[in-house]
């Protein structure tokens, strides 16, 4: 009987599944795979010595037993997550990243703390294999984020960020060059992602978002390059010109004023004083700003007009009765009344009113002209000899009339103009452009002289 048994044992053990010997690899196939560390509580499992041994198989390349030992590790132990990545790796090692990939994220997924240094490799290198720059990027900086001590790998991420800026930059100038702005737009904002602090990105998005009309990103990335590049000052210039637009003039003047002190130049000058002028063109009265459109404009109106835009030739004359004047107190263009009348331009009548609602008349426009040309003349006395000396003709104003002098002086010097017929019309009303322009035309006078 004991010889029946003992029989019966060798047949069984003869019979029982062999397991095959690890091989011992010398020369690993694939030395980039990072080997997964197993967590210290499972060390001593039976998934550990199935992963132990699956790996050592997929190293000497029997691709199916290690398949077979890595499934057996999950299969006795569902949450062991170094049998998933050990499983991504054989499927890289087959090269098929697309089935490589579940097998990283359920790795990670099963590890809570999500610190699998080689998980977030292979998750990496599959991200490239299936040309995902920028994620594999992200899984490498992961990766990093865990262990510092990566030193290759964090050269080959700086690498693989200045590539990607690189490509990403010329996708989108070509993209930016044939027009294809939504394009362009989004090629700049991945080469961002990829690189955030260089100025020059945010610089050329904003051309391109300027380019489709949207003035709010533009302005945006603008300032995000100037916060990069403080001292460029063609992003500064860019900022003003869209501030400007936007009728924001006092920060458009602070931009323009930044940028030259950075780089003075002409240019930056010019578009200086022109938003300093609709800085102080937008603080004045509404009533100002209607002169352009007004069909008649009234001494108030003519007044503000030589005050603000000729204010340099009002130096007050000796007369002093100007002071006296009594109905301006609440006009909205007292001050500039003030002013014109004490230069002597525009003067009160003898009851010391100046009546600024008044309408202005072809000859009153002539006298407050002729005074100002007037100041002009005595810079240059010889320029103005022409104007002075000038006995013109006109149908309707003779020369013994009160005005004609002064009309004489408007018309000659070119501030004003008569009618084909040769007429002056000196009863005529004003209207608001005709005023302007007669304004413009001293100012370029007293401009050159």
């Amino acid at each position: 009987m004991r010889k029946l048994l003992l029989a019966t044992l060798v047949f069984l053990s003869a019979c029982a599944p062999k397991t095959a010997p690890a091989p011992v690899v010398t020369a690993p196939k694939f030395p980039d795979f990072m080997r997964p560390v197993v967590p210290a509580a499972m060390v001593d499992s039976p998934a550990a010595a199935s992963a132990s041994r699956g790996w050592a198989f997929l190293q000497s390349g029997d691709f199916r037993t290690a398949e077979h030992e890595f499934a057996a590790a999950l299969k006795s132990q569902p949450a062991f997550y170094p049998a998933e990545t050990s499983l991504g790796y054989l499927e890289l090692a087959r090269k098929d990243a697309k089935a490589a990939l579940p097998h990283f994220d359920r790795a990670l997924e099963l590890n809570p703390q999500h610190d699998d240094v080689s998980a977030l490799l292979g998750r990496g290198q599959t991200l490239l294999a299936l040309n995902r720059d920028a994620d594999a990027i992200g899984a490498f900086e992961m990766a990093l984020a865990v262990d510092p001590s990566q030193t290759e790998l964090a050269r080959r991420v700086e690498v693989m960020k200045f590539r990607s800026v690189e490509q990403g930059l010329a996708r989108a100038r070509d993209a930016a060059k044939a027009g294809r702005l939504d394009e362009a737009a989004q090629a700049y904002s991945a080469a961002i992602a990829s690189s955030p602090d260089s100025a020059f990105l945010y610089r050329e998005l904003a051309g391109v978002e300027k380019q489709k009309g949207d003035s709010e990103a533009a302005l945006e990335h603008f300032r995000k390059a100037a916060t990069l590049d403080p001292g460029d000052a063609k992003t500064l210039t860019q900022i003003g010109e869209i501030l400007e637009a936007g009728g924001d003039f006092d920060e458009a003047a602070k931009a323009y004023a930044d940028a030259a002190a950075i780089e003075p130049s002409a240019d930056l000058e010019k578009r200086l004083e022109a938003v300093r002028s609709k800085v102080a063109l937008a603080r004045l009265p509404a009533e100002y700003k209607a002169i352009d459109q007004a069909p008649q404009i009234t001494r108030a109106d003519l007044a503000a007009l030589i005050g603000i835009r000729l204010g340099g030739l009002l130096s007050p004359d000796r007369r002093s009765d100007a002071a006296l004047i009594t109905d301006v107190r609440n006009n909205w263009a007292a001050t500039w009344i003030m002013s014109v009348a004490r230069a002597g331009i525009m003067e009160p009548y003898p009851n010391h009113a100046f009546q600024p609602r008044t309408v202005i008349r072809r000859t009153d426009l002539a006298q407050a002209a002729a005074r100002l040309l007037a100041r002009i003349a005595a810079q240059n006395p010889t320029r103005a000899t022409a104007w002075s000396t000038a006995r013109l003709k006109f149908s309707d104003l003779s020369a013994s009339h009160l005005a004609y002098p002064a009309a004489s002086v408007a018309v000659a010097s070119g501030v004003m103009k008569t009618t084909a017929d040769n007429s002056f019309q000196p009863s005529r009303a004003i209207t608001g452009a005709e005023a302007i322009e007669v304004i413009e035309q001293i100012q370029a006078l007293a401009g050159s002289r």
